[in-house]
């Protein structure tokens, strides 16, 4: 009677403190620019080593820019993170996939695609999205920089245990929805605090479906729900992704290992803290039209009265009116990227949408995908290609206009359709507004200049 999360928690439990958290094993820790730098210092203050460098990787991928990434970064905030990390790796006898390097790009990209990430793990990130890696049937979520610490330290962390919770979509989704919609929608029916203390297992129909690069979408929007984390039980999709990655196990050591896999199951009889159903069918391609990821609506819907002084505040921010259709808006930035939808089956949404049409007057476009394999697998599919006829540059690899910490910052007042993750105050610059997205949805409005249904175009 256990949950897929119970049993690889408590696999990974070395003791249990009365009355407290846990002692966890992590079995990976991925290490950014922005979050380390303090915990490496605390290793140096206390005269220590890395217990087990050989399950840390260290990669540099938000404040790095997107265009020249052979030059010097010309920010010193930036060029100062990235440079300290690659020295910290170097030092600390740590693997570090650094700028132009064919195995880099955003962390949450590079450690499934490379076979870092494996089911039955144990991961964590010095930053919320790691919730993405479940995807594969992980138990894996971000830290802070003194837990980063711990871990680089003992390889272990002292963590409470979060409550279970499952959501259950039935059926199958819909032509032009895909695995933002469906995050999106769950958004907006939980709320962005609907799953605070629990950790998600993803199941039924819909979720089985997916691909990969959906489910890690999904996964990684678990976070903007107030949950720990996100996971899906792996099964033979998981495995046909996994077979043959660089990291990933080989030979008779990968029998070993997807016949342990196979395991990672809830019980039948299990009974998780919570539990959520939803039909597919009742999902649409969505957008959001406030300032967190739970003020979403189908895209053809208009916006909800204002309930709350802080739904009016949000609407103020957006310039936005109760009532008011979002189809038509007009849209002067596009960002299909980030840990959320930057792998290549997003960039071949996108480019199904754009193929025999042009980019719209006036709108800028950032394509950046989210690792140089992406990048390179964009290249050979002559997506590149297609895209440049239309007007569009593809980018370097980065986290680029996710967040206002590198070069691309949307200028305050214009209106962003993204396929990031958060759409904050002032997430993608100051005074910018985003409205949230798949990348169908931003190729239509990347096409049309205004917030458009993307099955109309398809």
């Amino acid at each position: 009677m256990h949950t897929l999360f119970e049993k690889i928690w408590d696999a990974h439990v070395v003791q249990h403190v009365s009355d407290g958290p846990d002692q966890l094993y992590i079995d990976r820790l991925y290490c950014h620019e922005v979050t380390s730098p303090q915990a490496f210092d605390g290793l140096r203050r206390r005269a220590i080593r890395p217990l087990r460098p050989e399950r840390i990787t260290c990669m540099p991928d938000h404040n790095i820019p997107t265009l020249h990434q052979d030059l010097p970064i010309a920010d010193p905030v930036g060029r100062k993170q990235v440079e300290t990390l690659r020295r910290n790796a170097q030092e600390f006898g740590l693997t570090h996939y650094g700028l132009c390097d064919k195995r880099s790009g955003i962390v949450h990209v590079v450690g499934p695609e490379r076979g870092l990430t494996q089911p039955g793990m144990t991961i964590v990130c010095g930053d919320s999205h790691t919730s993405t890696h479940g995807a594969v049937g992980a138990v894996a979520f971000g830290i802070g920089t003194s837990e980063v610490e711990q871990v680089l330290a003992a390889q272990c962390i002292l963590q409470a245990k979060p409550k279970t919770m499952r959501i259950t979509i039935d059926g199958t989704l819909r032509r032009g929805v895909t695995a933002k919609d469906l995050a999106l929608y769950i958004m907006s029916r939980l709320t962005t605090s609907g799953a605070t203390g629990h950790f998600i297992e993803y199941a039924g129909e819909a979720v089985r479906t997916l691909t990969m690069e959906g489910r890690l979408t999904l996964c990684n929007l678990s976070i903007e729900m107030g949950a720990r984390g996100g996971m899906i039980a792996p099964d033979d999709v998981t495995f046909a992704y996994l077979k043959g990655r660089p990291e990933a196990p080989r030979g008779a050591a990968w029998d070993n290992a997807v016949a342990y896999w196979r395991t990672l199951r809830s019980d039948d009889d299990a009974v998780f803290d919570k539990e959520v159903r939803f039909s597919a069918d009742d999902i649409a391609p969505m957008v959001t039209y406030g300032t967190n990821p739970g003020m979403g609506i189908a895209v053809d819907d208009v916006i909800p009265s204002s309930v709350t002084e802080s739904d009016a505040k949000a609407l103020r921010y957006m310039q936005f009116n109760d009532g008011e259709p979002m189809i038509g808006k007009a849209v002067d930035y596009v960002f299909l990227g980030a840990c959320t939808n930057g792998r290549i089956e997003d960039f071949r949404a996108f480019a199904s949408i754009v193929r025999g049409r042009q980019k719209a007057p006036g709108v800028t476009a950032w394509l950046v995908p989210g690792s140089w394999q992406v990048w390179q697998q964009i290249k050979d599919e002559g997506i590149e290609t297609l895209l440049n006829e239309a007007g569009f540059q593809v980018r370097q690899p980065g986290c680029s206009a996710c967040l206002a910490m590198n070069d691309d910052k949307v200028p305050a007042g214009k209106l962003c359709v993204s396929t990031s993750n958060r759409n904050f105050e002032g997430r993608q610059g100051v005074g910018a507004r985003t409205v949230l997205a798949s990348p169908l949805t931003a190729a239509a409005a990347a096409v049309t200049g205004v917030i458009t249904d993307p099955r109309t175009l398809l």
